[in-house]
């Protein structure tokens, strides 16, 4: 099927390009129906920058329901890749790796937390296992001293940047129109969203679905209700080892240290260092000294074999952090047609997709229970 222009009227508009609007996108074409994306670009989008960690069986969040719902996500991932291979799209090798995950408590003082993770991941049927400091080392060769290491082989790393990219050809292929430019209201015909607006055109739509990220919450005015989403920034540097370009660096593990930041290895020698938790930012995607200082310097804290490694980028991303930590998911309250599918923190890489697939659902006048602990409304009782 031929991509179509965006001129004619859609079933759905998803606001939002990307993974999440773009896996939307995909999944509400693959079950038939006519797809519009509108596509602002923003610089800072979390898709472009995040780390992609996908390990759920070590979240240490108590909320054993919610690390379900991450397992559940885990798993559609490779699904979603799957089908994408099926339909011709093949987002390469670095798009998605099982690489295997190691959680480390550095020194001593850090036993409590990293005790309380063993335990949690073992009530949860987590197929862990605790390793010796030696066998970390083996496992991530730049690795220094290390107090206790949990190893999780099914952990794995995603490429933002990659699978969204994969994701907007698969889409087009499937009929999907891709609309450039920034969203900035809605057409209305009692509690219906008829149009979507983006600059001097208004693309007519049954159904609109917001997908946003840390821009999200300015549709909360344009649809009449609360969305307490807002940008929490994050840098990641990426440096790359000489000594390691020419190892499989990409077969080492994901580090994720109890207290630290954490490192996520790839093909090539390079290795991502993150990411900072900067509440009060806004919107602002400057790289910053004291950023990069604290980056690069728990990095070599962590990993002194990266001490020689060349700095090669920072990336920095606007996280969409939403007050309770939870995504909105699922229809916007006192409209018939329009939903959400934003707010997923600093875990969107991961969850993205599946909630996409969710929420595509529900456009499709599915009911899903999994979206219940996530629905909007939940902030306008």
């Amino acid at each position: 099927m031929d991509a179509r222009d965006g001129t004619g009227p859609a079933d759905v508009v998803v606001v939002g390009g990307g993974l999440v609007g773009a896996s939307l996108a995909y999944e509400l074409a693959c079950e038939g129906a006519q797809v519009t994306l509108i596509d602002a670009a923003h610089r800072g989008r979390a898709s472009d920058a995040g780390a992609g960690i996908v390990s759920p069986q070590t979240l240490r969040d108590p909320d054993d329901a919610w690390c379900a719902f991450g397992s559940s996500a885990a798993g559609h991932l490779r699904t979603l890749l799957s089908r994408m291979a099926a339909d011709g799209v093949d987002p390469g090798p670095e798009a998605f790796a099982e690489c295997g995950s190691l959680a480390v408590a550095l020194a001593e003082h850090e036993d409590p937390w990293f005790s309380d993770l063993v335990a949690r991941a073992a009530a949860r049927g987590a197929p862990v296992v605790e390793v010796a400091p030696e066998e970390a080392r083996r496992l991530f060769p730049p690795l220094g001293r290390v107090w206790r290491a949990l190893h999780n082989p099914a952990g794995a790393r995603v490429d933002g940047r990659r699978l969204t990219a994969a994701l907007l050809r698969a889409a087009r292929a499937r009929g999907v129109a891709v609309v450039d430019g920034e969203a900035d209201g809605v057409e209305r015909r009692g509690d219906r969203v008829t149009a979507v607006r983006v600059a001097d055109r208004a693309l007519s739509c049954g159904a609109a679905v917001v997908a946003g990220g840390a821009w999200s919450a300015r549709w909360g005015e344009c649809l009449d209700v609360r969305l307490p989403v807002t940008p929490t920034k994050g840098q990641i540097v990426h440096v790359v080892s000489p000594r390691a370009q020419d190892a499989d660096s990409g077969r080492w593990p994901i580090v994720q240290p109890v207290a630290n930041f954490y490192l996520v290895p790839w093909p090539g020698g390079r290795v991502a260092c993150g990411g900072t938790f900067e509440a009060e930012a806004g919107f602002d995607v400057r790289p910053t000294a004291a950023g990069v200082r604290d980056l690069l310097r728990e990095c070599v804290a962590i990993a002194p074999g990266l001490g020689d490694a060349t700095f090669h980028e920072v990336r920095v991303g606007l996280r969409p952090t939403c007050a309770d930590d939870r995504p909105l998911l699922g229809a916007v309250p006192g409209w018939e047609n329009a939903y959400l599918c934003t707010g997923h923190g600093a875990e969107g890489l991961m969850l993205g997709p599946y909630s996409a697939a969710l929420v595509a659902g529900a456009v499709l006048g599915r009911h899903l229970p999994a979206l219940a602990p996530f629905a909007p409304a939940r902030f306008s009782r």
